[in-house]
């Protein structure tokens, strides 16, 4: 008992351990690789899989918070996924398991950017570590174990050997991919329904079962990862970088 509650606490003193806040140094070089990444295809190709992973653990999570039994989640190599629920096809429940899953990784940006501006970038990264165990034991396809676990096995490295300034340039790394990559994929969503007429789309899917068209969905969306990105941007600013009103 003694030797698993040093493990617990060794584990719990890495998960609140404190890390500089970014500096505007870090801020612009994290913000210049990222975007460069987010923006060259064959990159973003390869990153896309980590936007989709939390994509995916939206769908879950509305599906799960408003009791829909989660059946399990699938990635696949082009970079698309599917989480599927079993419950009413209509209603409340499955509006929002739909229309969760473009917001989920701009959400999960935000939460981590506050978390890393208030110098506690371990802790975004421990969170991420954890959605990505919580989303292991729901795949179902051999490409989607392989992906959530090398994600998880570079998370993980990040967490238990990085000293806390690498740390926390990992974590505003993230951070970055999150708001951008969520931005990125929203918006290729209107040129994916344009080739897609099949309908399949999570916009299509609302439209629906909703009064708003698919377009209204779409530029939601979008609208959502544009704040979520000015949010992020606010809170991993220096101090005394962005004017304040008087």
């Amino acid at each position: 008992m003694t030797a698993i509650a040093a493990v617990v606490a060794a584990i719990a003193a890495r998960v609140i351990a404190v890390s500089p806040a970014p500096g505007p140094a870090d801020d612009l070089a994290v913000a210049v690789l990222v975007v460069a990444a987010v923006l060259w295809h064959p990159v973003w190709r390869r990153l896309r899989h980590g936007i989709t992973i939390v994509h995916e653990a939206g769908h879950g999570f509305a599906a799960t918070v408003t009791r829909r039994r989660l059946a399990g989640i699938r990635l696949h190599s082009d970079t698309s996924g599917l989480t599927v629920s079993v419950g009413r096809p209509r209603g409340p429940g499955m509006v929002l398991t739909l229309a969760a899953g473009y917001p989920a990784p701009c959400a999960a940006g935000v939460l981590a950017a506050e978390a890393v501006g208030a110098g506690h970038a371990a802790l975004a990264l421990w969170a991420a570590l954890l959605l990505l165990v919580l989303v292991l034991v729901q795949i179902r396809n051999w490409f989607g174990l392989w992906t959530v676990l090398v994600s998880g096995a570079l998370v993980a490295a990040a967490t238990w050997w990085l000293d806390p300034v690498w740390r926390m340039r990992i974590a505003l790394a993230v951070t970055a991919l999150l708001l951008l990559g969520g931005l990125r994929a929203a918006i290729e969503l209107v040129g994916a329904r344009r080739r897609d007429r099949r309908g399949t789309s999570d916009a299509d899917q609302l439209a629906r079962i909703t009064v708003l068209p698919a377009g209204i969905w779409t530029a939601l969306f979008v609208a959502a990862a544009l704040a979520a990105l000015a949010a992020g941007v606010i809170l991993l600013a220096p101090p005394g970088l962005l004017p304040v009103a008087a």
